[in-house]
């Protein structure tokens, strides 16, 4: 059984990824960044989800010589030709401060008519073997802005991203439902055929 590692500590990815994985067919053990502490934490400098993840991909594939996951995500809305995007976690300067992040967007689109708030969630996930072999997909999840958050489940932006052809937000939806739609999800999926093909 081929060991794979995913680039993240966030047990939920790690979850979701393994599910996918073995809904598959795929015999692959997914391990979290955790079960090497000593690797250290990769500085996200590209100018794109996918760069991004390919850094990551390729330091952990380097660091633990087994083949490497990376994901990199965000929020691209239309009106501000596909911001905050890869600075999503970082919008309003401090990582990670979902309701700054928040609050700040929704003022910068305060007098933006409702039928021009089109975003969409985009994810990355990559692939690196530590032969230096690299693949990449994406995925991605459209919806309209809502002008006040709604909804306690998920994280980040999703208390006011509706997706396409529903009434609710994402942080409405059930973890099923929104993982069956989500950017990552839909990237994840993707991957499959590709762990398929380069690790058998």
């Amino acid at each position: 059984m081929t060991r794979l590692i995913l680039a993240t500590r966030n047990a939920g990815k790690i979850t979701e990824l393994r599910a996918i994985l073995a809904d598959a067919g795929l015999p692959h053990e997914l391990v979290g960044a955790d079960a090497y502490p000593d690797v250290p934490d990769v500085k996200e400098t590209g100018t794109t989800f996918a760069e991004n993840a390919l850094l990551k991909a390729h330091a952990l594939a380097r660091a633990t010589g087994l083949p490497a996951v990376a994901d990199d995500s965000g929020l691209c809305v239309d009106v501000l030709n596909g911001a905050p995007g890869i600075f999503s976690a970082r919008w309003a300067g401090r990582h990670g401060d979902d309701k700054a992040n928040l609050d700040l967007l929704l003022a910068q689109l305060s007098d933006i008519a409702d039928e021009h708030r089109g975003a969409h969630f985009a994810c990355a996930a990559a692939l690196a073997l530590p032969d230096g072999t690299e693949r990449v997909v994406e995925g991605q999840l459209r919806g309209v802005l809502r002008r006040e958050p709604s909804g306690t489940n998920g994280f980040g932006y999703d208390p006011i991203l509706q997706p396409e052809n529903d009434t609710r937000t994402c942080a409405e939806l059930t973890p099923a439902e929104k993982n069956a739609i989500s950017h990552r999800g839909k990237a994840f999926r993707a991957l499959v055929p590709v762990v398929r093909e380069l690790l058998g």
